[in-house]
């Protein structure tokens, strides 16, 4: 269903400069359209973020390929993702053979995430709970993915990050952010690079933006 949708929406990724070739193919065979709400199924491989319900979004897909190239990832990482919201990004990341650990706040879409998971057979550990503060039990981790904005990193996620590690997590105020790439290159030495013109919901929670 929808192969030629995909087809077209690869060569939209393509020609903004995904070049990964294992991020192209998760792109095909993950279908979205199995993670968007039925009405809305027809628009699911434009590439535009869509509503998910409770003011989320999934996230446009070039936005998913941009943050999933980034992570430069390597055979079987072990990836913790912060705003689980419809598991699409979670999806790739698995089929991809990455292990992924992610954290959702709004419990409502979390358990919708975690039946859909179950009937689809995506094994991911998913859990209900605040982003910023990491998932310190499974940590560290290889990777983090991080797919809303906050005012700064969080220092907590930071030191779940393994050496030699990667985050990529968007940063500026609620209007606009920067997608930051960090290595961890020690426990003290961090390298950032900064890609600006990024627009995500406000990452919420202890070290992200308060709840208004």
């Amino acid at each position: 269903m929808y192969e030629t949708e995909r087809q077209e929406l690869i060569k939209v990724l393509i020609g903004k400069g995904i070049t990964d070739e294992n991020v192209l193919k998760a792109f095909f065979r993950v279908e979205r359209h199995l993670f968007v709400p039925e009405i809305i199924k027809p628009h699911a491989y434009s590439d535009v973020a869509l509503p998910i319900g409770h003011e989320q979004t999934i996230s446009q897909p070039y936005t998913v390929a941009f943050m999933t190239q980034a992570l430069e990832l390597d055979e079987r990482c072990k990836i913790l993702e912060i705003g689980t919201g419809s598991g699409f990004q979670a999806a790739i990341l698995v089929d991809m053979g990455m292990k992924v650990y992610s954290i959702e706040r709004n419990y409502e879409i979390h358990q919708r995430t975690q039946k859909l998971f179950d009937d689809l057979g995506i094994r991911a550990a998913l859990i209900y709970g605040d982003g910023t503060i990491g998932w310190e039990e499974a940590a560290p981790y290889d990777r983090i993915i991080v797919t809303a904005g906050g005012p700064e990193v969080p220092k907590r996620l930071l030191k779940q990050l393994a050496v030699g590690g990667k985050m990529v997590i968007p940063v500026g105020d609620r209007n606009s952010q920067t997608m930051q790439i960090i290595t961890k290159i020690s426990e003290t030495e961090l390298l950032k690079k900064e890609i600006p013109n990024f627009k995500f919901v406000p990452l919420i929670g202890k070290e992200g933006w308060k709840n208004e």
